[in-house]
């Protein structure tokens, strides 16, 4: 199915999705990459309030490129980082900060899954390789947050508009496209060799 969703998503919302689904967004979504989702952890193990708010809307994986023109910030480039490596701490932001939809790449590990069952939180794809395709659909930057880790690894709050298509990997059910095709691969490989050795 294909879903229309506009921030701030609801968690009845998220648990109608499911993996496969396409889903388009609209509204306010948060970039944040390792460093970022690193002092987002410092923040919540010193009960500091974060500079941003991240409750019911998108999280982002991306290290956007940007430039300033008449003191206005205009994103160039904003393509999906490799999502496994927020696995450590993702599940914390989904639980305490209640982002519902989180855009990478690459798929998310257990602890994430069980925070999205329970939580009700859905990781989506987009697809790599398509940075400047991706920035079409940032209509303006709203703000930036901890530039002092470099660019890539700011917070970015952007609006964004029909941002998609994202794919549905991981839903609220249980539900992992990526552990799918792994089983399927072990499968397949196992028939094979099981068929050679027959021979």
């Amino acid at each position: 199915m294909i879903f229309n969703l506009r921030t701030p998503i609801s968690e009845r919302e998220i648990r109608e999705l499911k993996a496969g689904d396409i889903v388009y967004v609209s509204g306010t979504t948060v970039t944040a990459r390792d460093a970022a989702h690193q002092r987002i952890h410092q923040y919540l193990v010193e009960s500091k309030d974060l500079p941003f708010n991240l409750n019911g809307l998108v999280l982002f994986h991306s290290g956007p490129l940007a430039k300033k023109s008449n003191n206005e910030w205009i994103i160039l480039s904003a393509g999906p980082t490799t999502s496994m490596r927020m696995e450590e701490f993702e599940h914390e932001v989904i639980e305490k900060l209640g982002v519902k939809l989180i855009v990478g790449k690459g798929g998310m590990g257990e602890k994430t899954k069980k925070a999205m069952i329970k939580y009700g939180a859905a990781y989506t794809i987009f697809t790599g390789g398509a940075a400047v395709l991706a920035a079409k659909y940032i209509k303006r930057v709203i703000d930036v947050f901890w530039m002092d880790l470099g660019m890539p690894e700011a917070v970015w709050i952007i609006e964004v508009e029909n941002f998609g298509p994202l794919i549905v990997a991981m839903d609220t059910h249980g539900n992992d496209l990526f552990s799918e095709v792994i089983r399927n691969a072990e499968d397949r490989k196992n028939r094979i060799l099981g068929t050679y050795h027959e021979n």
